[in-house]
């Protein structure tokens, strides 16, 4: 059987989650892998069929999306190219991590479709959402990357197909401590602007973790590195806390981590929105932006002890094979083959 797997490339997210999945797809089909997107500071570790420029929002300075350099470098021509001429109809499946070029080539083709990311879950009528009803992003959401069937991982398992997070091997794995410095990973913010605002915290030192610096710095007790991730996990595993955007895995590896944490969602940024609704009602602290408005609010976290507790297990494997069990099994026997043979345990 003949799959391929299909991976949102703008942030880090989506590959860092590709890399603990691919190997157990790998046990169950012939899997071939896309990549679209050009923000990613994470390399994927694997051979990469398609590597395609597809659609991507690009990260501002001020805490939000770049919305002109999202347009002047989207080429809708190169995109509707894409789409045309990727032949998923050589593919039995595709299933997709938010993933555009695959998903609407699966749509024209009558392909099979199958979501498998967070953005899945936020289809669910289940899982908490902002108060503020963002129709343009719901509509983004919505027809971003299409698919039949969606699979979705969040905070906590709210739905019958929505999973808590996969936390990659090398987190599980990473020996944590509690030193006295707070991990900052805050992407659609210029790190000039987080070190000014962050020195007025001069009591506390602080480690950014920057899309934007060409070079690592120090300025008194704050600490610029340009993105590692080998460096990230380790500087937040020992971190006192972690300041960063609402997106979805770097959160859920801090919760996993038993780490203090605090989550600025990203202006214009509905997924975002919906993560920062869902992580308030478990008790994490949410701050609209780095306003001085918001200063009290850092201190007050900043000098709290309280955590979130969250149970995390390892299972990433059984997540996959539910997924060909529940999908595949018409696919199989139009192949004349044995759904029980072709899943091993």
């Amino acid at each position: 059987m003949r799959i391929l797997y299909a991976i949102q490339g703008t942030g880090n997210g989506h590959i860092s989650r590709a890399r603990d999945i691919i190997p157990y797809l790998q046990e169950f089909c012939q899997c071939d892998i896309l990549v679209s997107g050009t923000q990613s500071d994470v390399e994927l570790g694997v051979p990469i069929n398609f590597r395609l420029r597809g659609l991507s929002f690009w990260f501002g300075k001020s805490g939000g999306v770049d919305l002109w350099k999202t347009l002047t470098k989207t080429n809708l021509w190169n995109l509707k190219r894409e789409i045309d001429q990727l032949r998923v109809e050589d593919y039995d499946l595709v299933i997709n991590d938010f993933e555009p070029v695959s998903a609407w080539a699966c749509k024209k083709k009558n392909i099979p479709c199958i979501s498998l990311s967070h953005q899945g879950a936020l289809f669910s009528g289940k899982v908490p959402m902002p108060f503020e009803n963002d129709r343009f992003g719901r509509f983004i959401l919505r027809n971003y990357a299409p698919a039949d069937t969606h699979f979705g991982f969040h905070f906590n398992a709210y739905d019958d197909n929505i999973f808590t997070p996969v936390i990659r091997k090398q987190v599980r794995d990473c020996e944590t401590d509690e030193l006295d410095y707070f991990t900052v990973y805050l992407p659609a913010y210029d790190d000039k602007f987080l070190v000014d605002t962050l020195s007025l915290f001069g009591d506390y030192d602080w480690h950014i973790f920057s899309k934007h610096a060409k070079k690592s710095y120090q300025v008194d007790n704050i600490v610029v590195r340009k993105i590692a991730n080998d460096k990230f996990v380790e500087d937040m595993a020992n971190s006192s806390g972690v300041l960063c955007g609402a997106g979805f895995e770097t959160p859920a590896e801090a919760l996993y981590l038993n780490k203090k944490l605090m989550v600025i969602p990203m202006k214009g940024q509905y997924e975002q929105q919906c993560n920062a609704a869902a992580l308030e009602l478990m008790g994490v602290p949410v701050i609209k932006n780095l306003h001085p408005s918001q200063f009290e609010k850092i201190s007050n976290w900043l000098e709290s002890d309280e955590k979130v507790e969250v149970h995390y297990p390892d299972q990433t494997r059984k997540i996959v094979r539910r997924i060909f069990e529940v999908n595949v099994q018409s696919v199989l026997q139009s192949n004349h083959w044995d759904l029980n043979y072709q899943l091993i345990s």
